[in-house]
């Protein structure tokens, strides 16, 4: 198995060496991941206004100065010629990428960028974002729910997988659970710094009317969760619902 690797921590981080050690043993590893930190990137890609700088390390490592996204996307054309990675695994991030979190995850945009191109994706985080955080939960349960997602041949459906583990060492996590993307929000984001500047904090603001087995409230519950994301994120209900509204309308006959 080939397979591609990266991170929106950077390639000094903890998280992304623990999960190369994990890799390993299922096949072939590249790791193209970030020069600096790219966290809150989601899926943006440098478009060729700055140059990015490539560097390997050798021994399957490699960093490169863009976000997430363009990592994998640089991975996949330098991979090419000698053929394209089975799947994409982007983590272990310092920190949850749960419910709306997600939609602001450099780990899990490397997930998406990697589905766009009909290859499986999956982000990986720890709720702990401490730079030498326990990893010992991801070792011991990470490989099993790796190889399961893989057995369901996920390549080409348009899914990719946020797996997110408590912050809990191996023998204290409950277990494990599918889980919907979490509903809530960040208040008071915003702390003024002496300098002038300010920078984001914040707390969360959970949402009444929450999901069905919302995945932040599983992770702090002591479950590693998994959520399956769709790329195509249509609305397929208030699709029809507006088609029946007549919102449909033609003007050039």
């Amino acid at each position: 198995m080939k397979i591609l690797m990266t991170n929106d921590d950077g390639y000094k981080a903890k998280g992304i060496h623990v999960l190369k050690k994990i890799m390993d043993r299922f096949g072939e590893v590249t790791v193209i991941a970030p020069s600096t930190v790219q966290s809150g990137k989601s899926m943006a890609v440098d478009l060729g206004v700055m140059g990015i700088r490539y560097t390997s390390l050798g021994d399957g490592w490699n960093h490169l100065t863009g976000t997430p996204a363009s990592c994998v996307k640089f991975g996949l054309n330098i991979m090419a010629e000698t053929g394209l990675p089975d799947v994409v695994v982007s983590g272990i991030n310092h920190g949850a990428n749960a419910a709306v979190a997600s939609c602001y995850s450099g780990t899990l945009g490397a997930a998406e960028e990697a589905v766009v191109n009909f290859i499986p994706g999956i982000g990986v985080s720890l709720f702990d974002e401490d730079p030498d955080a326990d990893f010992s939960a991801v070792e011991k349960y990470f490989p099993s729910i790796f190889e399961k997602l893989m057995a369901m041949n996920p390549a080409g459906n348009g899914i990719y997988y946020n797996v997110n583990f408590p912050k809990l060492p191996a023998d204290k996590v409950k277990g494990i659970r599918v889980c919907s993307m979490g509903l809530c929000r960040w208040v008071g984001e915003f702390e003024h710094d002496p300098d002038g500047t300010y920078h984001m904090i914040g707390q969360i603001e959970d949402n009444p009317d929450n999901t069905v087995r919302p995945d932040h409230h599983g992770m702090v519950e002591g479950y590693v969760t998994i959520v399956p994301h769709r790329v195509d994120n249509t609305d397929y209900e208030e699709f029809e619902r507006m088609r029946k509204l007549d919102f449909d309308a033609e003007f050039l006959k």
